[in-house]
């Protein structure tokens, strides 16, 4: 039975994809699953950002084929482990939790490691140095996830 793990961020376009990229090309596929996704609809059915997507690429990884998606109450079924990139989107996650189990899946990426922040900060409204940074912090946060999951 595979490990199934869920990303999430607010848009599913910029952090979410690369935390799924990131952890795939860490993981078996055989053995571990993930997918992403994001607390508002605001992107349904597009592609990653452009920037997501260019930083991705120069670090060895193609994410522009994922498509985004809202994250609902069934994907507590659905998965395993639930990763949100920052308060805001763990308050979001939390507040669709069901059961105690619901609650307990979710947890913010960077308390995989140890780091001087919590939260993965949103690069959306910056530029592309942004978009490295969050690809660093993520890559860090996956490798820590990925070592606990083989």
């Amino acid at each position: 039975m595979k490990t199934k793990v869920l990303m999430v961020c607010l848009g599913n376009i910029c952090r979410s994809p690369l935390a799924e990229g990131i952890l795939k090309s860490k993981v078996d596929p055989d053995k571990v699953f993930v997918d992403s996704a994001g607390t508002a609809g605001y992107h349904v059915g597009n592609p990653p950002d452009h920037r997501s997507v260019a930083v991705a690429r120069q670090n060895g990884l193609d994410i522009s084929n994922q498509r985004c998606r809202k994250f609902s109450s069934i994907d507590f079924l659905e998965f395993d482990h639930i990763y949100v990139m920052d308060k805001s989107n763990f308050s979001n996650v939390i507040q669709l939790a069901n059961t105690e189990d619901d609650r307990a899946k979710v947890k913010l990426l960077l308390e995989e490691i140890d780091f001087d922040i919590s939260e993965v900060p949103d690069p959306y409204y910056g530029g592309a140095d942004g978009f490295e940074k969050v690809y660093q912090m993520i890559d860090r946060a996956c490798e820590a996830i990925a070592k606990k999951l083989t």
